[in-house]
């Protein structure tokens, strides 16, 4: 039952970044705020943790990067710094049972046809995401014809080599934790373009794994919920949203009512099916919770003694193509000052549901040979600690990093994602126009969706609901540099072509010349 002093100006349901952002601005424009989290913690798809073996360790989202200026922003008003991931040595590639060193964002690819291949599909990518609208991708010119693809039917059409398609298949794998045939084309290459592109999204240094936190990711959502004091509800999951009456009433399930003007709902879209709403969602809000599932991912730590890839001149970087491997990326995780020396790795889409059914000691041990067999030594069996988090054990997230689109949903439902239904208005890092599925996308959705209110409320016009955020002055963007062989390099077809048509002209000449069509010159 509803208790006095239950009553506020907006209900936020969900404590992570996104609705702590939405519930802070609210508070600072004078209004009061409830933040209703289901969990017995702030921060949702964040997680920091802290014990003796690690000092601290974050089992959710960690990295953050250039462009990334809100997140940035709320990090240094917290006073959390951030530092670089290590990619000082040499990367690794790891291949048909090989390793090789490499340092750039992508693995070298030595055979020249693979080389034009993989060069033509990222230029690829990037040249149709840059017709899609970020915040509206539906409305693309081709919106309908790429959302009816899956990524892997784009691949296969755009790739000639096994090689270039493998790798494209981790990279998707990569960033959005499903399989290339499970999201829509439209969906992905959105995904990337809002992301700032191929190289942007992929790249540690001067991209988005960039940089993380001292002390963790964690801190960030602690301070906002700091500030918020008391006005944070944990272990309060929603059960019910009522806007039939003068007032919005959301009832938790221990039958606790809040009443408020307004709703903030800043949970991924298939958490509203846990919720009875009254009246009933629109049609296509309620069809579109139904059809956007979440990534499948088991975040990894792997400890050691001693920093033994360092010595080997190595960074702790490895890009893994192999079948049996359980992880396809990892990055360095010790600690800045050069302590617990770790690996983190993502166990991703169709490996995390096929390794779900061992025991955390066997894919420990899974993990550990296989960095043995990339890294070349023993050194790698011999972990002195690990740590994991599989996501999609969760209740609350249902997977991670973010939800996705399948074929065909994006064009059809995505125009409601971020639309209000009444006094119910909708964040969540999936409803982001930059850096969605990221902590960046969280801080900008939470942000908008307070703003809407505000604008809602006659505070604010509505022209300043979407807005720019300056870029950080710590952590600034560089462009990438392509060379003109990277803009203008043939694709595999185009040059089969080209030499198909100097082979036919050729003959054609040999034979005129035969022919005595052609006489010789003088």
């Amino acid at each position: 039952m509803s208790a006095p002093g239950d009553t506020y100006d907006v209900i936020v349901v969900g404590g992570g970044i996104s609705g702590l952002s939405a519930a802070k601005l609210l508070l600072e424009s004078g209004l009061s705020p409830v933040v209703l989290e289901a969990r017995d913690r702030v921060g949702g798809r964040t997680f920091t943790t802290r014990n003796k073996e690690t000092k601290w360790v974050d089992l959710g989202g960690a990295y953050v990067g250039p462009t990334q200026n809100r997140i940035l922003r709320l990090a240094k008003q917290y006073g959390v710094e951030t530092y670089k991931v290590n990619e000082e040595e040499r990367l690794v590639h790891y291949v048909d049972g090989k390793s090789s060193s490499f340092k750039a964002s992508f693995p070298p690819m030595w055979n020249p046809v693979v080389k034009l291949d993989f060069t033509n599909l990222f230029r690829t990518l990037d040249q149709m995401g840059s017709e899609i609208p970020r915040d509206a991708p539906w409305r693309a010119p081709r919106a309908e014809e790429w959302d009816k693809m899956s990524m892997r039917q784009l691949i296969e059409n755009v790739c000639w080599t096994s090689a270039a398609r493998r790798f494209a298949t981790l990279f998707v794998n990569v960033n959005v934790t499903s399989e290339p045939h499970e999201v829509s084309a439209l969906w992905f290459l959105w995904y990337v373009k809002q992301s700032g592109g191929t190289m942007r999204i992929f790249s540690t240094t001067n991209g988005g794994q960039e940089r993380k936190f001292v002390g963790g990711s964690g801190q960030i959502s602690d301070c906002m919920a700091g500030e918020l004091g008391d006005r944070v509800k944990l272990q309060s999951p929603v059960y019910r949203i009522d806007q039939s009456g003068e007032a919005v009433l959301v009832e938790t399930t221990d039958k606790r009512i809040y009443t408020a003007k307004y709703v903030i709902v800043a949970t991924p879209p298939g958490l509203n099916l846990k919720m009875h709403f009254n009246p009933e969602l629109p049609p296509l809000r309620n069809q579109l919770i139904h059809r956007v599932p979440m990534g499948s991912v088991i975040k990894c730590m792997v400890y050691y003694k001693e920093n033994f890839w360092r010595k080997k001149g190595l960074c702790g970087s490895m890009v893994i193509e192999e079948e049996g491997a359980p992880i396809g990326l990892t990055l360095d995780d010790t600690k800045p000052d050069g302590s617990v020396p770790a690996i983190m790795g993502f166990i991703l889409a169709r490996k995390c549901r096929r390794l779900c059914g061992l025991t955390k000691e066997e894919r420990f041990k899974r993990i550990c040979e296989s960095f043995s067999r990339v890294l070349g030594t023993e050194e790698a069996l011999h972990a002195i600690h690990y740590e994991e988090k599989n996501w999609c054990e969760e209740e609350y997230s249902g997977g991670c990093y973010t939800a996705y689109f399948p074929p065909g949903i994006l064009t059809q439902f995505g125009r409601v994602l971020r639309e209000p239904v009444g006094r119910l208005y909708f964040a969540g890092t999936e409803t982001a126009t930059e850096w969605s599925g990221y902590m960046e996308g969280a801080v900008q959705a939470g942000e908008r969706a307070a703003r809407e209110i505000l604008c809602a409320m006659g505070k604010i016009h509505r022209s300043q609901i979407w807005q720019t955020e300056p870029e950080s002055e710590d952590v600034p963007a560089r462009p990438f540099p392509t060379s003109f062989w990277d803009r203008n390099s043939p694709s595999v077809g185009g040059l089969l072509k080209l030499t198909g048509a100097f082979a036919l002209l050729s003959a054609a000449g040999v034979l005129a010349y035969k022919k005595g069509l052609l006489l010789p010159r003088r």
